[in-house]
């Protein structure tokens, strides 16, 4: 009864198979897929579309570029956009693009719709490019016992380049303290960043430092040396400053209470007015007149 049972299924099985192969020349992966592909600036690449499984034409198919947020439309209703027609070929479901550039790194998404769903194939574009020669850029002071960090500044390199520095053409490791050369020195640096960091910042640390940054397409490109020197804090400067700042301020209210004591600062009446009074004269009361007055 179990042998049976079997045998019923493996015939369910080559009825599903041969209905699936029958009911049309293409069809749909369900889902998503996902894939990288890498290719040097300046030549052609192809971006296959596997969303669709065999050969034939779905009902729709859509090509989409995505970078920065941005989308645009590479393949819309049947055809090419004016973007892409001059440097691109559609073929089948697949695109590609004649010479590419680092400014078409970014993610394609073809999207087809048919009679048993909506399916979509991603495609990642990494365009390689060598880095350019990096700048190192070094604080112009630093003083012993503080921080100080150095950064390794490349913005050409894909993909992203990591970085090696260097103290006198010397290559520091990444542990200072893996090397007797500089297990005096208490640094760390981040090779995928480019960044490197003194805390605190000491004498052995002067020096001509560069760095290098290098992606493994072409060669690795190296700066040019900037001079570090950490200095003492300089505290007969600090003082100095000081007794200036005491001795402007101590003038300043010498002068404030020399322009009080001789009365620069006391109001004055400007309306210089002048009043005029005239006494009565003996008279009786019958014979009174107002002859007193204020004349203004």
């Amino acid at each position: 009864m179990a042998e049976a049972a079997a045998r019923g299924s493996r015939r369910r099985h080559r009825c599903c198979f041969w209905v699936l192969l029958c009911a049309g020349s293409w069809s749909l992966i369900s889902g998503q897929t996902h894939q990288v592909v890498q290719v040097p600036e300046n030549q052609s690449v192809k971006l296959p579309c596997k969303a669709i499984a065999g050969q034939g034409t779905p009902t729709r198919l859509e090509w989409k570029f995505q970078r920065s947020g941005a989308t645009e439309f590479v393949y819309y209703q049947g055809q090419l956009t004016d973007l892409y027609k001059s440097r691109a070929e559609f073929s089948g479901s697949d695109i590609r693009l004649k010479s590419v550039t680092r400014k078409d790194m970014g993610q394609y998404t073809c999207q087809v719709v048919g009679n048993n769903g909506v399916a979509e194939s991603v495609v990642d574009l990494i365009v390689q490019v060598p880095p350019s020669k990096p700048k190192a850029e070094v604080p112009s002071s630093v003083t012993i016992g503080n921080r100080a960090v150095l950064s390794c500044v490349e913005t050409d390199g894909s993909p992203r380049p990591t970085f090696r520095w260097y103290k006198n053409d010397i290559l520091m490791p990444v542990d200072p303290k893996t090397d007797v050369l500089f297990k005096n020195s208490s640094y760390t640096l981040d090779s995928s960043t480019g960044i490197l960091t003194f805390e605190p910042a000491t004498s052995f640390d002067a020096g001509d430092y560069s760095c290098e940054a290098d992606n493994s397409i072409g060669s690795s490109q190296k700066s040019e040396a900037v001079h570090l020197e950490p200095s003492e804090v300089n505290v007969g400067g600090i003082v100095a400053a000081v007794v200036l700042l005491l001795i402007v301020f101590g003038l300043a209210g010498f002068g404030i209470w020399f322009a009080y004591s001789r009365g620069f600062f006391k109001r004055r009446d400007s309306t210089n007015k002048k009043v005029i009074y005239s006494q009565p004269s003996n008279r009786s009361d019958g014979e009174f007149k107002q002859t007193s007055s204020f004349l203004v």
